[in-house]
């Protein structure tokens, strides 16, 4: 573990972090820049500027998504593969440059996609995703984007085939002020929660067919790096 590593909890702990939220795969924060009037994109393109400046200055890169109505900004070290003291220093920047540029932080907008696949032999199903979608090895059971634009893959091993379920579900990672909302419209949209033995740090809800998705807030505050 890297010496600068920083807990979710200890992260969301700290001063200067509103804006963002633990998710799944790093810090992320989603800046809305119509609410800021007019000149949308130009006013989040004119952030994404800032922020590369202060990246460049930190040496410490993020990853950001600038559309019409917002811009995303995700923070992790991957040289450690999760969030240390550099993002929490770079996240404190951010927020700064954004309140600069009148822009305001949605953190109901933030979440992160894992797509899950259970698997007997994980090797020969990962060969399979990696060929198929282009992706990187990542540990033993894990692919990722090397683009970094489509969501991570996980193979979760199983000890036999199951016939009464299917074998791939999704992963929504959550901020924990935003699960309970997500889950209510969830289940008004014709949802079940199949199983709940994990809750409140994960419902597994299956849709009107069987379908199944993980909604997942333990990142957040997990006390754990």
């Amino acid at each position: 573990m890297s010496d600068d590593a920083i807990s979710p909890r200890d992260f969301r702990a700290a001063e200067g972090t509103a804006d963002w939220r633990v998710v799944g795969d790093g810090a992320r924060a989603f800046f809305d820049t119509v609410s800021a009037g007019p000149g949308s994109f130009a006013r989040g393109a004119a952030f994404v500027a800032a922020v590369a400046t202060l990246a460049e200055t930190a040496g410490h890169h993020p990853e950001i998504d600038l559309r019409y109505g917002g811009v995303a900004v995700r923070l992790i070290s991957h040289d450690t593969g999760d969030i240390s003291r550099r993002d929490l220093d770079l996240a404190r920047q951010i927020s700064g440059a954004a309140r600069e540029l009148g822009l305001r932080a949605d953190p109901s907008a933030v979440q992160s996609l894992q797509i899950a696949i259970d698997a007997v032999d994980v090797p020969a199903v990962r060969r399979f995703w990696e060929a198929v979608l282009g992706y990187t090895p990542v540990e033993d059971a894990d692919l990722t984007d090397p683009r970094r634009l489509g969501p991570n893959v996980w193979i979760q091993q199983i000890d036999a085939p199951r016939a009464e379920r299917n074998t791939i579900h999704l992963d929504v990672y959550l901020p924990r002020d935003q699960v309970e909302s997500r889950l209510a419209a969830a289940l008004a949209a014709g949802g079940r929660i199949a199983n709940d033995a994990d809750a409140p740090e994960w419902w597994t809800l299956a849709d009107p067919e069987g379908n199944e998705v993980d909604l997942a807030p333990w990142r957040d505050d997990s006390p754990w790096s």
